[in-house]
């Protein structure tokens, strides 16, 4: 007999081979009919895999990530299947989950998809889910797997193989189509009960501008109907908040060719919002006792060879640049040159924990096709800080940076969130980490403890963890339920020796810094375009570009108007007039679609009475106010950051 450990600490026993779908039905068959993948010691499995030893098990349904990516990848199997089918002599790239649905890249050769192709794809991809086909896992030779491909001709397939090694080659097999996959998959295609697919674009094989351009379908599933028809709703509100859109059509950033793709250029709207931003960092990390620096642009070579970020992240900056036979890279990050500040006077236990922080401009070479509006750019300003402290600070440190974001998250109105805990994989220890297991299980644990000890949310995912440590990404929701990455902390115990930064302890001996990166802004670029999105461009007081916009119904009020302009700048209110001889109807609705936060509308009445008449954007009518009320009014929303209700 075997034991299999369970989440809740249960323990029971099973003969062995049984499988987790098994284990599942022992269980409830209620679970049973919901289970579409597992993880068994640690690995994602299929609900078919045998189990022989000793293992711990956990179940994943719709309502879990595991669960969620495994059902998308596996739909993009069907939809491999019936575009097949369809388009025979398709070759195949990959195929992955995304956050939200799926794609796979093919080539077609001349082919290509219209619109009318993409709804004979969704209806044939229906037609072999109701078949309930199982997904069949096959395992292959290396040779055997070559000699398949090649006799298909598939150069892509034949490309992924030159990568893998025999004992490490599975095929899937679910109806008529098979593909070199790692799986896992979900049980059969009968789970699979509504389908979209959703956009068709291109994208240059393994993202190399130098290859041939692929077709790239994307598309989305769920296990029901309903869950379907709310995702649509969910996109065309999505679309209407799109950040490019919003960001146009208010004047808040631009790209331009000439400038280059992936770097944003912020117009006078977007600066206010970015120095908003920055005042309330700096207030806050002030309080928190942060000292503020700034560091250069770029660097030498050899300070990125001792950071080790080459050649772990090469790939993400751009190339050197030569000067006197020195190499220099652009900053691709900023903690390096922190690291150098610190080292740069000596520092004893008094000192820490040693707090500096900037909002730095780095440049990460971005592949052209990930690059997405804001969201993925090569230029950045983060809002990056280095804690420098002991370990038995770090907890403290560690509980203060998560409750910095907590204070965040309040301010603008997020209510859905989780951390992410990044751990490493100790079969890459040496080569995608640094080769430091014992410490790699302390920082680990350390991090564990501080998140349960807060009662903060948070998910363990392997495999993706920093270099030098673990890390947590800040997973935010908006208020349309999309979900982004807002920003990383990290826990770092290579970088104190790599660059040789020592403190004197309280026994008078050198003592090497545990590191606390951490970013709870992110990235002006990612940061203002999940804002634009969460508030559809309505942003709160404080925040807006222009808060105040002063509408006379006539030239003939303008003296008036200039009046209560100057008295509201006084008091630091970004307030404009719109002095254009339009129609009051015209000028409410233009100011409308600005979406700024407050219309003073300016008649007789008003002027005589030395009053305003109060539009709330989106709200409507609010009455008279005496100038200075209203003055005090906007000043409370802004000083104290009010979010909208």
């Amino acid at each position: 007999m075997i034991n299999i450990s369970f989440p809740d600490g249960a323990v029971r026993q099973y003969e062995p081979g049984i499988s987790a779908l098994d284990v599942a039905k022992s269980i409830s068959e209620g679970l049973a009919r919901k289970v579409l993948v597992a993880t068994v010691n640690n690995k994602v499995v299929d609900t078919a895999k045998a189990i022989t030893e000793d293992a711990s098990i956990k179940f994943h349904t719709w309502d879990d990530a595991e669960g969620k990516n495994t059902f998308w990848h596996s739909t993009a199997h069907i939809m491999a299947e019936a575009i097949e089918a369809i388009f025979p002599g398709v070759k195949f790239w990959v195929g992955p989950a995304l956050d939200k649905g799926f794609y796979y890249d093919m080539d077609l050769g001349d082919r290509k998809i219209s619109e009318d192709d993409l709804l004979a794809i969704e209806k044939k991809m229906n037609e072999l889910s109701k078949k309930n086909n199982v997904f069949v896992r096959i395992e292959k030779s290396k040779q055997d797997a070559i000699d398949y491909f090649t006799e298909k001709g598939d150069e892509y397939k034949l490309d992924l193989l030159s990568n893998l090694t025999d004992g490490e080659i599975t095929f899937y097999q679910q109806g008529e189509f098979t593909d070199l996959c790692r799986g896992p998959h979900i049980p059969h295609t009968g789970f699979i009960k509504a389908i979209k697919l959703t956009s068709i674009a291109g994208a240059y094989w393994k993202g190399d501008e130098k290859n041939k351009m692929l077709t790239r379908l994307y598309g989305v599933s769920f296990p029901s109907q309903k869950e379907l028809d709310e995702y649509i709703l969910m996109l065309e509100e999505a679309k209407k908040r799109d950040h490019r859109k919003l960001g146009k059509e208010l004047s808040i950033f631009t790209m331009d060719d000439d400038v280059g793709p992936g770097l944003p250029l912020w117009m006078p709207n977007g600066t206010i919002i970015i120095e908003e931003l920055e005042r309330l960092a700096k207030e806050t990390e002030e309080a928190a006792g942060y000292k503020r620096v700034v560091t250069p642009h770029i660097a030498k070579e050899s300070m990125y060879l001792t950071s080790g970020h080459l050649p772990y992240y090469a790939d993400s900056m751009f190339p050197p640049m030569e000067l006197d036979g020195t190499k220099y890279y652009l900053k691709a990050m900023n903690c390096p040159h922190h690291h150098k500040i610190f080292g740069a006077e000596p520092k004893s236990y008094k000192d820490l924990p040693y707090r500096i922080a900037e909002y730095g401009t780095c440049y990460r070479y971005e592949q052209s096709g990930e690059l997405f509006g804001l969201m993925r750019v090569r230029c950045l300003h983060m809002n990056d800080a280095h804690i420098y402290c002991n370990k038995e600070q770090f907890a403290q440190e560690f509980r203060a940076v998560n409750d910095m974001y907590l204070k965040y998250f309040n301010i603008f109105g997020i209510d859905k969130y989780v951390m992410r805990l990044s751990l490493h994989d100790p079969s890459k220890l040496g080569q995608k980490y640094v080769n430091e297991p014992a410490l790699w299980k302390e920082t680990e644990d350390m991090v564990r403890q501080v998140l349960i000890e807060t009662n903060t949310p948070f998910v363990e995912v392997q495999d993706e963890a920093a270099f030098y440590g673990p890390k947590i990404d800040v997973q935010i929701w908006s208020t349309i339920g999309r979900e982004f990455t807002l920003a990383t902390n990290q826990v770092d115990f290579n970088s104190g020796r790599k660059f040789k930064l020592e403190y004197t302890n309280q026994h008078n001996e050198a003592d090497i810094p545990l590191i606390i990166h951490r970013a709870p802004l992110g990235t002006h670029e990612r940061f203002i375009g999940f804002l634009l999105e969460h508030y559809a461009g309505k942003f709160p007081v404080w925040l807006a570009p222009l808060q105040a916009k002063i509408l006379p119904i006539s030239d003939k009020f303008m003296d008036y108007a200039l009046a209560v302009q100057k008295q509201l700048k006084q008091a630091g209110v970004r307030v404009e007039i719109d002095d254009r001889s339009e129609k009051i109807g015209k000028k409410i609705r233009d100011t409308e679609l600005m979406k700024v936060p407050y219309m003073l509308v300016l008649g007789e009445k008003e002027v005589t009475e030395g009053k305003l008449a109060i539009r709330r954007q989106g709200k409507g009518d609010m009455g008279t106010l005496a100038v200075n009320d209203f003055v005090q009014l906007i000043k409370a929303e802004i000083v104290e950051r009010k979010s909208p209700e």
